[in-house]
């Protein structure tokens, strides 16, 4: 497994002109980019990043287009991958970072994360191109043929998981007020007796 911000590190490297998107690996990425053209998608609906990336790879055939997704959006919107691999962006770089964990709501695992071969997923998808790695060296090795090759191509990347978030059952409840102190307060605020 590889640390996000490493492998992020030896992408700043090789990334020339292209336009990245940073969906979920956002916060190191932006920590490395001083460039304009990168865009901090964040946390759109769950699925949501693959398909802002074609659109985008669509509208700017002339540059590169690069996507750090997660495998939690990947299964949220599978579809995408059919639709990304018909479209045929050659302009289009999917990387997903695959932590096996749902680490923005609190590092829940995510189903299947031990055997799910995503790289051939997206082969099954019709994606040309689509790789699986989980070493540094082996990324530095490899990403130089990745980019300079046409797209649409699929990049899985093993990293450790960076959960953000304490799991929801474990959480502060925003509530100050008990349930029934709500309805009680309603009822009083209606005039209604019990």
């Amino acid at each position: 497994m590889m640390h996000t911000a490493d492998l992020l590190q030896i992408f700043a490297e090789h990334r020339n002109d292209a336009i990245v998107i940073s969906g979920r690996g956002g916060k190191h990425w932006i920590a490395l980019s001083d460039t304009v053209t990168d865009i901090p998608l964040g946390d759109p609906a769950m699925g949501g990043h693959a398909g802002f990336g074609l659109g985008l790879a669509l509208a700017q055939p002339n540059k590169r287009v690069v996507l750090f997704d997660s495998e939690g959006d990947i299964l949220m919107s599978l579809g995408q991958l059919v639709t990304i691999a018909e479209q045929a962006p050659e302009n289009f770089y999917h990387f997903i970072l695959d932590n096996e964990v749902y680490a923005t709501t609190g590092g829940q695992p995510v189903p299947g994360s031990k055997v799910v071969d995503y790289a051939a997923m997206a082969k099954a998808a019709g994606y040309p191109r689509a790789f699986n790695i989980d070493a540094l060296d082996d990324f530095r090795d490899a990403l130089p043929g990745i980019l300079s090759g046409p797209g649409p191509v699929f990049v899985s990347l093993k990293v450790w998981p960076e959960v953000e978030n304490t799991p929801i059952g474990q959480r502060v409840r925003w509530r100050k007020k008990s349930a029934d102190k709500v309805v009680q307060d309603l009822r009083e605020a209606l005039g209604v007796d019990r």
